[in-house]
Order: structure tokens, then sequence, then C-alpha cells
């Protein structure tokens, strides 16, 4: 029999082994992001165990950032990095077991299902197609990746530019959530579908700005929460740099030039089994009128996907108690805009539950198509005439 072989020197990859003598007892350790103490995210492959019963042990589990994210939590699998499936999982508040017996020689493992920066060029390329686009070329990243936004709205609308909503879609600024580009694929295939109803009217009367992926370096790195330079970009957004946030920097000054009427953030959260929002209403900014947007936001996504639910989440943020330096936050009290922060799930649904896939990236795609919904149902009422859009 061949030695076993784990590797995780590619896109995203991350894993530290600390003994591989036997396949029924793998030792292994979830490395943390630049040193800053963020693990949790990981993602290897393990070759020469085909037919083999495995046992892999995350022997620093009950150490990571999130540990509660365990509870509940099972490891993806997949032999063709196409399929992914959920497979045997235990935590016992320290060490986390995994079981599997490999069907080929050849296997990968993931916190949940990868969005490889391949996929994001080709996620890119693709709309860049369509007539409704214009790609604008930000800056760099600190690694030299390039920072892409997509402006999106049908130029051949009666409505002008200057007067159309300006709705914001942000995702991955924590890199290891790879569900919120999961769900901005899925929200850009619908945006740009002509036989779409819901939007065409939507690009006639708003601008789409869409940052597919805040934070490629820490994608392309395999981390969790931070870019090149260690930095969390979800708290940089009061006092960003061009030496240690620039990704945050650069769409700063983008959304001041374009302004902001609506912004949607997309991440994921490690312990909680379901998908949720959480508004601005701790700025000392926050009005009736925010709050009846949020509402009506919140009830049309209520009526546009089982898969949203309000019963569970952060909970309401005390007045004047909001993070200034969280995107949703800043944004929310500098534009006087609504704002959320969307989370999903690194484990599953736990009102629609999957057995096989659990939360997926799939699923997230089709969460992503039905925001659209709830942004149309408030699109309408997003500035009125006597507030400024930034």
């Amino acid at each position: 029999m061949a030695p076993l072989r784990i590797s995780s020197s590619f896109d995203a990859g991350a894993i530290e082994v600390v003994s591989l003598a036997d396949p029924g007892d793998i030792q292994l350790n979830i490395r943390s992001d630049n040193a800053a103490g963020f693990a949790q995210w990981f993602h290897f492959r393990l070759q020469g165990a085909a037919g083999l019963p495995v046992t892999l042990r995350f022997l620093n589990a009950g150490q990571c950032a999130f540990p509660k994210g365990w509870e509940g939590y099972r490891v993806l699998a997949s032999h063709d990095r196409q399929h992914w499936a959920r497979i045997d999982t235990s935590f016992d508040g320290q060490v986390m077991t995994a079981r599997l017996t490999p069907a080929t020689h050849s296997v990968y493992f993931a916190y949940f299902e990868p969005y490889s920066y391949e996929r994001h060029l080709d996620l890119i390329g693709s709309a860049a197609q369509s007539d409704h686009v214009q790609l604008q070329h930000l800056g760099a990243t600190l690694d030299g990746r390039d920072m892409t936004l997509l402006r999106i709205t049908d130029a051949h609308s009666a409505t002008a530019a200057a007067d159309k909503r300006k709705v914001w879609l942000i995702a991955r600024q924590h890199p290891g959530e790879t569900m919120a580009e999961w769900f901005i694929e899925g929200l850009l295939e619908r945006l740009l579908d002509g036989d779409d109803p819901v939007s065409r009217v939507l690009l006639a009367r708003c601008v789409f700005c869409v940052v597919p992926n805040m934070n490629p370096d820490g994608a392309v790195r395999g981390n969790l929460r931070t870019n090149a330079a260690g930095a969390n970009l979800n708290r940089e957004w009061q006092s960003p740099s061009l030496d240690k946030s620039p990704e945050v920097f650069l769409v700063r000054e983008a959304m001041r030039q374009a302004g902001v009427d609506l912004c949607l953030d997309a991440h994921g959260d490690e312990s909680l089994p379901h998908n949720f929002v959480a508004g601005a209403e701790g700025n000392p900014g926050y009005t009736p009128r925010l709050a009846a947007l949020e509402a009506a936001f919140k009830a049309a996504w209520l009526a546009a996907s089982p898969d949203f639910q309000t019963a569970h989440g952060y909970g309401q943020a005390a007045p004047g108690s909001a993070n200034p330096t969280l995107a949703t936050n800043w944004v929310g009290q500098n534009f006087d805009c609504l704002a959320f922060t969307i989370e999903m799930p690194f484990k599953d649904n736990a009102d629609l539950p999957d057995a096989l896939h659990g939360w997926s990236g799939e699923r997230s795609k089709k969460l992503g198509a039905s925001v659209l919904q709830p942004i149309l149902a408030v699109a309408d009422a997003l500035r009125d005439a006597a507030a400024p859009a930034g």
C-alpha cells in the first residue's frame, strides 16, 4: 500500500498535519490566519486511502475561533471537487472527529464548499458578456489581485442612471465564508436573465454595484477572516488604509462616488443553523423610516423564500451601541440608507434540513436569486426626495 499523503498547497488550501501513521487515526490541526488567531477554515486533499476506513481527528477544534460552530456540524468531502457531501462527524468539546471510507485514491475535505479564484474570475467574465454590465477596476490588493466592481443596469431604460436607486452587494469580506460568493453567483444569474420579469424591472429602476469577492487574497491563501496583512476587513470600515485594508478603502471610495440607497453584505455564520439578517438599528442615525424599510424587506424575503427566517439571529442592537467599524453600520450611518448583513449557515438550515448536503453552494445560489424579490419590494421607497444619497 502506498503511504498516505495530505496536501493543501492549492487555492484556498489550509491544514496542518500532526500524524499520518495510522489511517484510523489521522491527526490534524486547523491552521490560523496569518497567526491572527482565526482558526476554523480547512481545505485539503487526502491521497492513498481508497477503500480504507479513515478517521480524521482535528485536535485543536476546541481552541478554534468559534468552537460552538462544531456542535451539529458535519465535514464536507468530495472525490471530484464538483459534488460535495456531508460525512459522519462528531465533536466532544475538544476534538472534532470525521469518518469516511474513500471510494477513490483522492478525496478532498473542506469546512464549506470552496469557491475558487478561478471560478471567481469565470463569474466576472460571464457577467461581463451582458450588455447591462460594466466592469470597473477599483485597484489592487496587497498581493496584486484585481478589485473588480460590476456596475449593472439597463442603460436603455427611461430612467436616467443618476435618478436610479443605487443597490450595493458585497461578499466574502471574510474569505472562508464561501457561501457568500455562491450567493452572489445565484443573484447575478437571475439578475442577468432577460426572461425574468423581476430582474427586468429592477434593472430599469436601479443600478446594482456588486463586488463578488471583497477579499481575494485571503480567499486564495485559505484564510477564514483576514486579508494578506492580517486585517479583518469587516472591522476596517471606519478608517481603512491602502497599507492594511486596501479592499475596503477602494470600495468605500467607489461608494462615495456612486452613492448608496441599499447595501447588502453577504456572510456566513459558524454557529447558527439559520439564514437571517442583521441590521443597523444600533446606529445613532437610525430612524423610523429605516425601521419601516427593514420590516418591509424582511417581510418580502419571508414571502419569497422558505430558507429565510427572522425568529433566530443576533437580536436587536441597543440604540447607540453600533460598532462603526462594521460595513453595515458604517454604510447605513454615512449614507442614511437601508443596510443589512446577510448571514448563512456553515451547518444546515435547521428549518429545512438536507441530510446529504446540509447548507450548500447550490442552496446559497437559490437564496441569492430570491433576494431580488425583497429588493424589488422596497426599491421605490429606498430614498425619499428630501434625503440625499451620501
